[in-house]
């Protein structure tokens, strides 16, 4: 059996950080008077630094040689070509294929899915058309002001931060809402506001099962039924994106407005498909396409460009660097962007959701880390929040500096501060500060430096970069994957929480010793508040019925690296 930690290539890494422990990134730029123009690289609007990390050129070679002795090369063209790779729930994963402009087929189960995805996207556009122009009324004849997506998960992160991130090209008449939490004041505060006439609600779930979502969306109808008089039509006021057309009609969504996406497109990598429907209906279809595009020209990149020259495996690689063998338990993600403050959200849910596994794809053991713990915030706020510990504390922790060039008109003066703030703090990670006090001693106030950054710059904060920039942290995910011979596309995790949820709604009622004592104890608290009678149940059964148990083996067990 392959063992990565045992691999040749693994123990010269480990001998190398051994060797290099001792060695400053700073050295390395004065040793070497090309390392930034070495270690930058452009593909389309986005541009890449990753000069700032403790990589020799020896290490950054053996990490590329660790890239070249694992599967990298063929489970990513297994991914493109639709083959199973997603070995535990038996299935292809083909987001790529959601933003494939290629004239190429891919096929699954020997029939080629681009015509699906193009009927799809044909009633993508007409409907946001028709919405965004005003010809699709509200059942009293108004035009539609404001759209409520109700998702959770993949559902509701994508496409929310996709809206927010490209604001500035949204559709003047339209507003935007996303409710994802269950907590029943999220959607209650948003409802509050709202004309029901002139509402539109995109109910977005794979299985039309998820009990968060379809708990929302009935809260959303009825107070829709309540408040529309007697003409209320909810088919004139509520679409789906969903697999499972027959339990949005049965919701009393018309057949037309039901938009399918397909049980190959994992739920974080969804945006690409109809759960994007809010981002073409706020920048438009045109603006949507380009997304697309953006996105499939970071896939021809990733595809094509050499490994030593490939963006997204170039970030992986840091990473496990970083991870296995610097001793990194997180990563920050830090946008100098007012617009991508939810990046840092998404990117946590792609990462942690995908990576975050204890057992490799035949379902051993691994002794080694995997997917880091990733958080973050906007600068500069995060200058006066956390970056102190940053600086000064006893983590060690690798950031990601993301920001557009192109400052908006009027605010240029904001701008130039905000780039000139973010660079002085990539600097100062690297440098630190070395000052002496009055006897003569090192400052025991002073900061460290070496620590590590990328920087990835943005051109303008276009849909079509927006695309390159998400499907760059997509490939990097699926990259230390291949690496770690983890499966990035179940959750596993996610399943069994909702199955013990659905168990415990539905069987509220009783004195069971199914369950530990603490979770005993605490249900006894809760029936005083919803007993027997009270307790509100519609939709747990579904979810315990739908969470999927894990299979007790993967679907194959020939190891690809053979």
């Amino acid at each position: 059996m392959f063992q990565l930690t045992r691999s040749v290539t693994w123990q010269a890494l480990e001998r190398l950080r051994r060797e290099t422990a001792d060695e400053r990134i700073r050295d390395y730029f004065t040793h070497d008077g090309q390392r930034f123009e070495k270690m930058s690289l452009r593909v389309g609007g986005l541009f890449l630094d990753y000069s700032k990390h403790p990589i020799s050129d020896a290490v950054l070679a053996k990490l590329i040689e660790l890239a070249n002795h694992s599967a990298l090369v063929q489970r990513r063209a297994q991914m493109f070509s639709g083959d199973i790779i997603n070995v535990t729930e038996n299935r292809p994963v083909l987001h790529t294929a959601l933003r494939n402009l290629g004239d190429e087929p891919v096929m699954v189960d020997g029939q080629d899915v681009m015509p699906e995805i193009q009927r799809t996207r044909e009633q993508i556009r007409a409907f946001s058309e028709a919405v965004r122009d005003g010809s699709w009324k509200g059942y009293s004849g108004k035009h539609i002001r404001d759209v409520v997506n109700i998702g959770i998960g993949g559902s509701d992160l994508g496409p929310n931060m996709a809206c927010r991130a490209l604001l500035k090209h949204r559709h003047a008449q339209l507003n935007f809402h996303f409710v994802s939490n269950v907590d029943g004041a999220h959607i209650q505060k948003v409802l509050r506001s709202l004309d029901p006439a002139t509402t539109l609600f995109i109910v977005s779930t794979k299985t039309f099962s998820t009990q968060e979502t379809l708990l929302n969306a009935k809260t959303a109808r009825r107070w829709f039924l309540d408040n529309a008089g007697e003409d209320a039509d909810v088919g004139a006021h509520f679409i789906a994106a969903s697999t499972n057309r027959k339990a949005a009609m049965e919701f009393g969504i018309r057949e037309e407005n039901v938009f399918e996406f397909w049980a190959w497109v994992g739920g974080r990598y969804s945006m690409w498909s109809s759960i994007g429907l809010p981002i073409a209906l706020s920048i438009g279809f045109e603006g949507f396409m380009e997304l697309l595009e953006g996105a499939y020209q970071m896939d021809r990149h990733f595809i094509e460009a050499p490994l030593d020259s490939n963006m997204p495996v170039l970030m992986a690689l840091i990473g496990i660097w970083h991870i296995n063998f610097m001793g990194a338990e997180t990563q920050a993600i830090v946008p100098y962007d007012q617009a991508l403050h939810q990046l840092p959200s998404f990117l946590q849910q792609l990462d942690m959701e995908s990576n975050g596994k204890s057992v490799d794809i035949f379902g051993h053991p691994v002794d080694y880390k995997t997917g880091p713990i990733v958080w973050g915030q906007t600068g500069s706020n995060g200058q006066h929040a956390f970056f102190q510990l940053l600086h000064q504390g006893t983590r060690y922790v690798p950031i990601d500096f993301i920001a557009s060039l192109k400052p908006e008109p009027g605010v240029e003066e904001h701008h130039f501060a905000l780039l000139t703030n973010m660079l002085a703090q990539a600097n100062a990670f690297m440098e630190g500060s070395q000052g002496v006090s009055n006897d003569s001693q090192l400052d025991p106030y002073s900061c460290p430096g070496n620590r590590p950054s990328s920087t990835l710059l943005l051109d303008e904060l276009t849909p079509r970069n927006l695309g390159a920039l998400i499907a760059l942290y997509e490939h990097k995910v699926f990259v230390q994957g291949v690496i770690w011979n983890i499966n990035s596309f179940d959750q596993w995790g996610v399943q069994l929480g909702k199955r013990i949820a659905g168990e415990i709604s539905e069987r509220i009622d009783e004195r069971t010793q199914d369950f530990d004592a603490s979770t005993q104890g605490l249900l006894a608290l809760v029936r005083q508040h919803f007993p027997a009678h009270q307790a509100p149940r519609q939709g747990a059964s579904d979810a315990s019925k739908k969470a999927k148990k894990p299979p007790k083996r993967p679907a194959t067990s020939k190891d690809s690296r053979s």
